[in-house]
This record gives structure tokens, C-alpha cells and sequence, in this order.
């Protein structure tokens, strides 16, 4: 990208006020430009193609229909060229390790200033990436002793049927209901669950629902 170039932006929120203020103010800055506004990662990625492709996409993490892991991978499956940018409230080093995963590129609080707003976006395509010195610290912190990053790796790598039954114990299903939505049998249920009280050290349903919501598996 040479300098003075038209970055152009697009942002998935399902929070109408906030978009449209974001938008505001990210055409206010210097070479920027919002060409994209969505509520979901299903609508983005209905509006996205090769001949409307955004430099930098701001996903919001928790989105009804598609959420921000969600579409954070369908673009790096996708769209690898894009740079992603995750808006969230939740910075736990778990988090962080799955939207790295996910091909996210810089992970923004909701609270930031509007000026390391505008330095993320310029950062992430000049450098092809954006990490506060929170996100850098607390990954740094990850890796310090081998027991604690290797115990919150294993965490971290949660397949997708874990993933789906997490997010549906944070509901008012029944273990049976869970198991008909999942198409498992009661049995496969128990042992899921028997298996992430183990994997994410929890003793209840409560706990499991505690987790998800924590590391933003599930809205509340």
C-alpha cells in the first residue's frame, strides 16, 4: 500500500448506534473510508466479493447468526488478504489464542481512545498487524512457564462440538434437549460434558456456562 492510499474499512456490529458512530468517525480520519456496514457475519460476507473487497474489516466478537470468530475465520478462509480487527470486551489469554487462530490481526476494547483507533487501522496495513501493549503483555505472560502455557493451549483448542455444546449449556435446554439439538445420544452428551469438567477444570453446568461466557463462546 503506497502512503496517501484509500484504506476503506468495514464494519460488522450488530449495535446500530455504535456502528454508525464508528463509521463517523473512522471517515474523519486521515485516508480512511467506511464502505461496508453490517449487523452479522452472514450479511458481511453476502456484501464482501473481489470486486467490493475492504482493506481492514472491524468485526464485533459477539454477534447474533455469525459471530466474530465465526467470520474472523470464513474470512481467512476466504479472503486471507483482509486485515481483521476484533472489537471485545473479553482480553483472557484464551481469547486471545482463538482469534489468533482465527486469523485476526489486532484485537481492540471498546473503551479505547479514538486516536489508537485510527493508529490500529494504519498499523495493521503498514505492519500487518495491531496488538495493544495489554494483548502483548498478557501473551507474553502465556508463555513465561511451560505448565501454564501448555495447560492453557490444550484449553484453547476446543473442537466445534465442544464449542456448540458449551454455547448450548448457557441455555435453557435439558441435557436430553441438548443431546436432540446436537443429534447425540444422552450417553455422547455425559461424556462431553464429563470431558470439558476435566479439560476447563469446572465441576457444574454453571461453570461451563461461566467459561463460555467468560471467553466469549456465548452472548448473555
Amino acid at each position: 500500500m503506497k502512503k496517501g492510499d484509500l484504506i476503506q474499512v468495514a464494519l460488522a456490529d450488530d449495535h446500530i448506534l455504535l456502528r454508525n458512530a464508528l463509521a463517523s468517525l473512522i471517515d474523519r480520519f486521515e485516508n480512511c473510508k467506511v464502505v461496508i456496514q453490517v449487523s452479522n457475519g452472514k450479511e458481511l460476507a453476502t456484501e464482501i466479493s473481489k470486486d467490493n473487497l475492504p482493506d481492514v474489516v472491524l468485526l464485533d466478537l459477539n454477534m447474533p447468526g455469525m459471530n466474530g470468530f465465526e467470520t474472523a475465520t470464513w474470512l481467512k478462509d476466504n479472503y486471507p488478504s483482509i486485515h481483521v480487527l476484533m472489537l471485545t470486551m473479553y482480553d483472557s489469554e484464551l481469547t486471545l489464542i482463538r482469534l489468533l487462530q482465527a486469523g485476526v490481526k489486532g484485537f481492540l476494547k471498546k473503551d479505547i481512545h479514538p486516536n489508537e483507533l485510527k493508529y490500529a487501522i494504519h498499523s495493521v496495513m503498514e505492519n500487518g498487524y495491531y496488538y495493544s501493549h495489554n494483548a502483548t503483555g498478557k501473551l507474553l505472560n502465556l508463555f513465561r512457564t511451560k505448565a501454564a502455557s501448555t495447560s492453557i493451549l490444550d484449553k484453547s483448542m476446543l473442537t466445534e462440538t465442544e464449542i456448540r455444546f458449551l454455547q448450548l449449556s448457557c441455555s435453557e435446554l435439558t441435557y436430553k434437549e441438548i443431546a436432540q439439538e446436537m443429534k447425540l445420544n444422552p450417553r455422547g452428551v455425559d461424556n462431553l460434558r464429563d470431558n470439558l469438567f476435566t479439560k476447563l477444570e469446572v465441576k457444574s453446568r454453571v461453570g461451563l456456562a461461566m467459561y463460555a461466557i467468560r471467553h466469549g463462546l456465548a452472548n448473555i
